[in-house]
């Protein structure tokens, strides 16, 4: 008992000087806009367009069938759920009494205009490295989009990490507010700006540290609603390497024909990509074949398929797109699957995701690479047929069978229930 109490008076005085030092170190709130920005030009609206697309504005701050920009996307973090919030510009609901000085602290600084700390899964500690120019792009885009008028559901975050003060202490640790000074112009360092800065990256392609931080090094690999991000520092590795044009490829068009269709989170953000000048993916590409590992020596022995089971799972359900003499495959310039990278990576997450949820129809960009589809069959396949499934294919590609896909299999699905 008397330990319970120590531990619930620590926790009162920890959150007591946090909100003491919230107070003292609270951002002043900034007075409101006088009115609504100028109209900008059809050149200052094209090159915020970009700037917003390179930064996936919309992936997040859009909800399912909701309004673009207005907020609302559910993102589960360990911590709870964090809503987006609304970034149109309504008056009442979103940023439309913000300044350009507002909109820029809370890029540089992480602060609302009227000063309360927003939580960094707005990726703010990227977004501070932007150029000055981009920010005023960026800025004069957002006020010119349609504003709506709607208030987002209340954050569901565990206690005390519902306690914004705190955010002061994690800015202190990770956050390194940038100068606004204009980035390189050739390839690569134009590439580093849009991986590192727009494109936040690091934020899915790191993981997460138990401070909510992102890990260090950069760029090893992470996980994003029940999705394995892999690691950008070996995608020249193993059997099926990517090349700079393959990579520029697949983050335009979300299908490279030598390794596949982007699938969960990274769709929307090829999506996005999309239409942006083929030189910023290119830019991108280039940057990060810069930051390739070495391939580890190492000696992979692959157990054969011992059973029937998966083959014959496969020729049930597979057997027409994904055959070597299937249509989409002689016709539609598809990877086999022994080439795909959800098949040749070291966690199971993407296989088993794209075999139960599938790839939903989109029609594909003007000029873009044509669309992926792929129905679901979690309806259809047990955790055990998916793990036979999965056996056979990976096998089949020279690879060893993933460990435990069933128990994978059973908890991605009920944490993707609603």
């Amino acid at each position: 008992m008397r330990l319970r109490t120590l531990a619930a008076a620590g926790t009162a005085f920890v959150v007591i000087a946090f909100g003491g030092l919230y107070a003292w170190t609270r951002p002043a709130a900034l007075a409101p806009a006088a009115g609504p920005p100028s109209p900008p030009s059809a050149a200052v609206l094209a090159a915020g367009a970009r700037i917003v697309a390179l930064g996936d504005c919309m992936v997040c701050h859009t909800a399912p069938d909701g309004p673009a920009y207005a907020g609302g996307l559910g993102l589960k973090t360990p911590f709870g759920i964090i809503y987006s919030t609304n970034i149109t510009p309504d008056p009442d609901t979103g940023i439309g009494r913000w300044t350009s000085a507002a909109f820029k602290r809370a890029l540089r600084e992480g602060a609302a205009r009227d000063g309360h700390l927003l939580y960094p899964a707005f990726p703010y500690i990227h977004y501070t490295r932007m150029s000055d120019e981009d920010i005023e792009l960026a800025y004069a885009y957002l006020m010119s989009r349609p504003p709506v008028k709607v208030k987002q559901p209340a954050n569901d975050l565990v206690f005390p990490l519902n306690f914004r003060p705190l955010l002061a202490f994690w800015n202190a640790l990770y956050l390194r507010p940038g100068d606004g000074a204009t980035p390189g112009t050739g390839q690569v360092e134009r590439g580093r700006y849009l991986v590192d800065t727009l494109g936040h990256c690091a934020s899915c392609h790191s993981g997460m540290n138990l401070l909510g931080g992102e890990r260090s090094p950069a760029f090893q690999g992470g996980t994003v609603d029940g999705w394995h991000a892999p690691a950008l520092t070996r995608l020249a590795q193993g059997s099926a390497p990517w090349t700079r044009d393959e990579l520029a490829d697949y983050l335009q068009g979300g299908l490279s024909l030598a390794h596949g269709a982007a699938k969960g989170p990274m769709r929307p953000v090829t999506e996005r990509l999309a239409g942006v000048p083929r030189a910023d993916v290119e830019a991108m590409a280039s940057y990060l074949m810069t930051i390739q590992q070495p391939a580890a020596a190492t000696a992979v022995s692959v157990a054969a398929q011992t059973t029937t089971s998966g083959a014959a799972l496969f020729a049930a359900a597979c057997v027409g797109c994904h055959a070597p003499a299937a249509p989409m495959m002689r016709l539609g310039g598809r990877p086999g699957l022994a080439r795909s990278s959800a098949v040749l990576g070291d966690d199971p997450a993407n296989f088993i995701q794209t075999v139960l949820h599938g790839i939903p129809w989109e029609r594909p960009a003007p000029g873009g690479a044509a669309a992926a589809y792929m129905p679901p069959f979690a309806d259809v396949l047990s955790d055990a047929q998916v793990a036979e499934l999965a056996a056979w294919v990976r096998t089949g590609a020279g690879r060893p069978a993933w460990p435990d896909v069933a128990a994978a299999s059973r908890k991605l699905r009920k944490e993707m229930q609603p």
